[in-house]
């Protein structure tokens, strides 16, 4: 398995599992990483003072951020050496995997040729690279205490009236295990927006949140399917975490795995959908939910004998987590690449970000009233979410001295100007005297500039002369400032020498040579 950076909903899902009580194992496998990156992650949470007595309130985003500081990735590749030294008995462990001996016996008889890797780096071996795993027999698996799990799955309904023309309709169908109590959500759409939409849907018909979701591998909820470590999608995770549920998705190409829901969607799609003519979505939706709860719901369920509407109420429902009070403010995560004028471009609007990060790809997450940006897991920025072709400045982002132009800041470059004197300050009040001030801000830069080359004092007279002739021009108090150097002689210091003995310049020329011509008439 290639390596992959640990986002920082994994890791705020690692501590929330972990502060409920669950082990290393059942977290890394609910989060999709490895046990020992479980455990590189809990262990240097517990030592920058994360206590399970403390709740779920310790789980900051400085504490998250202090905490991928200190958990570094040392494997570049995803593997570590024993998996390295598997590669080198590839062929054998494939010679073996086809005679069909066990994981167990592989390991073995890689002990005797002096190749000792733990037996789930083994196992992982076999499956990904040498073809273990074969099909086995499926057995029965019991009902969860009530008010427990519930699964999900997709299926496909048909065709429903969207506008003037037929579109797919598909129904996000969701089974309480125990009472096989159902709903269904009908939907043009599988993104995770609309799923989520379904799951909100679903909890006010039910009445509670279930703690256990066991959904397919639909791409709105996992990323990347696996067996032993599915990566989901940060956002629906985001959501589980809000609402409080955990998620246990299926293996790949394995109904059996929520069995309770697969056998609904025939049962959905012949009892329900077939042979109804509906108007739109909305009314497919409406008749779906009063199916749910008269026709499926009142039935004699084949399996428990019972009718599910009044098993769950009676056996379910008391159990489960209180339904949500408030709608779910669903985020949108993005990469945006933080640009040379100091901003990220997320949902058509400017965010700005410290200039040290110039260059560098953010992790940019929105939701209706704000947008963070992350860097490597670490919060670096939080703005106000603005409109589209917005944008949101902090002026401590830029370089120093960059601020005031960037933003456009007549008023703090009206005060640098006045630090420099009062008729400084007039003289470029005069000059940011038009209807667009911020167009004849580098004159004032380039008057402030002369401060620093020829002093305060000179310039301030310089602008006092301009101003008193009224003329409102960088360039002439430059001018003035040049001419007035040229014109001004140091005095000539009188003899010290009283003996009255003239000294010649060294290309003087002799007063002989003047008065002969004098006489001459030339």
């Amino acid at each position: 398995m290639a390596f992959r950076e640990v986002t920082v909903i994994q890791i705020r899902e690692a501590l929330r599992r972990w502060l409920r009580g669950e082990g290393e194992r059942p977290i890394a496998r609910g989060i999709g990483v490895d046990r020992k990156t479980a455990r590189r992650y809990i262990a240097a949470a517990v030592e920058l003072g994360l206590d399970r007595s403390g709740g779920e309130g310790q789980l900051t985003d400085e504490l998250i951020g202090r905490l991928v500081e200190a958990v570094r990735p040392v494997r570049t590749d995803g593997h570590g050496e024993a998996w390295r030294s598997l590669l080198a008995e590839e062929e054998q462990i494939k010679k073996w995997v086809d005679d069909e001996l066990t994981v167990v016996k592989i390991g073995i008889l890689l002990e005797r040729k002096g190749v000792v890797v733990p037996p789930r780096t083994l196992a992982r071996f076999a499956v990904e690279r040498c073809g273990a795993g074969k099909r086995t027999t499926t057995v029965r698996v019991d009902d969860p205490p009530p008010g427990t799990e519930l699964q999900v799955d997709f299926g496909r309904l048909g065709l429903v009236p969207d506008g003037d023309r037929q579109r797919v309709c598909q129904g996000l169908i969701f089974t309480a295990c125990f009472s096989r109590h159902q709903f269904v959500w009908p939907t043009f759409a599988q993104t995770t927006e609309e799923v989520i939409r379904g799951f909100e849907a679903a909890w006010g018909f039910f009445g509670g949140v279930f703690p256990v979701v066991i959904p397919d591998n639909m791409k709105s909820i996992v990323i990347r399917a696996e067996n032993c470590a599915p990566r989901f999608n940060d956002v629906f995770l985001e959501y589980a975490q809000d609402r409080g549920f955990l998620i246990d998705a299926a293996r790949v190409r394995t109904p059996t795995d929520k069995p309770r829901v697969e056998r609904v969607v025939q049962y959905v799609q012949s009892n329900f959908f077939a042979g109804e003519t509906f108007v739109d979505l909305a009314d497919c939706r409406a008749r779906a939910e009063t199916w749910c709860a008269t026709k499926a719901g009142m039935r004699i369920h084949g399996t428990t004998q019972c009718r599910p509407a009044e098993a769950f109420r009676t056996e379910e429902l008391p159990v489960l987590l209180p339904a949500p009070g408030a709608p779910f403010d669903t985020p949108v995560w993005s990469d945006p690449k933080l640009h040379r004028d100091c901003h990220v471009q997320v949902a058509k609007s400017l965010y700005s970000a410290h200039y040290t990060l110039v260059g560098k790809t953010l992790r940019a997450r929105r939701d209706s009233t704000t947008v963070k940006l992350y860097l490597h897991g670490e919060l670096v920025k939080v703005h106000p979410r603005v409109a589209p072709g917005q944008r949101s400045t902090d002026p401590e982002d830029f370089p120093p001295g960059k601020s005031v132009y960037a933003t456009r800041d007549v008023a703090s470059l009206t005060r640098l100007a006045s630090s420099h004197g009062p008729s400084v300050a007039a003289y470029a009040a005069a000059i940011l005297d038009t209807p667009l001030p911020w167009t004849k801000m580098r004159q004032v830069y380039r008057l402030v500039g002369l401060a620093e080359k020829w002093g305060s004092g000179r310039l301030d007279q310089a602008c006092a002369r301009a101003l008193d002739a009224e003329a409102v021009d960088v360039n002439l108090v430059s001018r003035m400032l040049e001419r007035a150097r040229e014109d001004k002689e140091p005095d000539a210091e009188p003899d010290a020498r009283g003996d009255g003995v003239v000294v010649q310049g060294r290309f003087q020329r002799d007063a002989s040579e003047f008065a002969a011509a004098k006489e001459t008439g030339r």
